[in-house]
């Protein structure tokens, strides 16, 4: 079973997501440029939604991070144990497990993982308990018998974390605890073209005398306004695995689903205030086939006496996925439900508008779940 979610998300101008010149990131796509939202973008602005309790609890979200010592001195130290002791500890037991890890040069015995490691809260916690559990071995500095490294790395399975097991983790020296995502996510991409278009600003130093003229800083930034096309996906029994607990998927993938919605990058916000919802969302459950419609919009999608630009993507939209249906069939669909901001009647989706999407959300739940929706 799979669960689809198809947005069209229009944006204010805005630069959410710049590239290594500060522009925002863009594509070629049906031979037009595009504007693109990276889905490394996307899903840490989804990890942010997370942080909501009433999403996802704290004990199962997961912390992307080069400081795993600090964390676990922090949990050591609470305990009532020596902070530096915890530090040699700490350091004993990630290097016992073969986590490449070095000093920071920062501060005396600071030292960080070599590279992110993305691990559930449980995960921490559970290896801090393992240090109290070995800490006369490893405080003493010897080698540690091959069932105590078994026993740490035994702790890192996932943790029962919602992000970490959406969104998969690798760890270069655990391939063995690394982790298949159970999402897919598309880069985002503008169902316009689109040109560069450009902000000239100045700003002036307040304490200037009256009588001196001119700007103390000038600039440009680079942004766009445009329409965005967003796919992404959720393999049930994939998330099922790795969460390994039946009970936590159906609270996980609603957690996607309204952090997905939800999800806004941060780049330059202070600047635009780009904060537009979707104003399309179709969710799609599946026991069989995929299909993401960006293909819908090869042909740029243009404003006209008929629509504005929003109104001609989720027509356009709406077209494409009729000519899929008719030509492959729907037979792998269990359900699929939209809801849409312009009201607009559309002449293969429309039976399948919903008023809100709370109630989009309870459907899909009902019918991943095997319920009738």
């Amino acid at each position: 079973m799979r669960v689809e979610l198809h947005l069209l998300q229009n944006f204010a101008p805005s630069n959410l997501n710049r590239d290594d010149t500060g522009a925002p990131k863009d594509c070629d796509f049906g031979g037009y440029r595009r504007a693109r939202i990276s889905s490394q973008a996307i899903k840490r602005a989804m990890r942010r939604e997370f942080r909501r309790d009433e999403l996802v609890s704290p004990d199962r979200r997961g912390t992307r991070t080069k400081r795993l010592t600090g964390a676990l001195v922090d949990r050591l130290v609470t305990t009532g144990k020596d902070e530096a002791e915890s530090l040699a500890v700490a350091n004993a037991a990630i290097g016992a497990i073969g986590l490449k890890h070095q000093s920071t040069g920062e501060a005396a015995g600071d030292f960080k993982t070599q590279y992110l490691v993305f691990l559930g809260q449980q995960e921490i916690d559970r290896f801090a308990e393992t240090c109290l559990e070995h800490w006369d071995a490893l405080a003493s500095g010897k080698v540690l018998p091959a069932g105590t490294k078994k026993a740490f790395v035994g702790q890192l399975d996932g943790g029962k974390a919602s992000d970490v097991a959406l969104f998969g983790r690798m760890i270069a020296d655990l391939p063995e605890r690394n982790i298949d995502a159970a999402s897919q996510v598309a880069h985002a991409i503008s169902t316009n073209k689109i040109s560069a278009e450009f902000d000239f600003y100045t700003a002036l130093d307040d304490l200037k005398p009256d009588d001196t003229a001119g700007a103390d800083m000038m600039g440009t930034v680079e942004f766009n306004s445009s329409c965005f096309y967003r796919y992404a996906n959720v393999d049930l029994a994939q998330l099922a695995t790795n969460l390994d607990d039946d009970d936590l998927v159906e609270p996980t993938l609603e957690a996607f689903l309204r952090a997905s919605v939800a999800a806004i990058p941060t780049g330059k916000q202070n600047s635009f205030a780009a904060q537009n919802p979707p104003s399309f969302v179709l969710a799609v459950v599946r026991d069989a086939g995929m299909w993401s419609l960006a293909n819908a919009f090869v042909n740029p999608v243009r404003p006209d006496r008929d629509g504005d630009l929003i109104a001609n993507s989720i027509v356009a939209l709406d077209g494409y996925w009729g000519q899929l249906s008719s030509v492959y069939g729907d037979d792998g669909i269990v359900g699929a439900w939209c809801v849409d901001l312009t009201g607009a009647t559309l002449a293969t989706l429309d039976s399948t508008k919903v008023a809100t999407f709370r109630k989009l959300v309870d459907n899909v739940l009902a019918a991943a779940g095997g319920g009738a929706a």
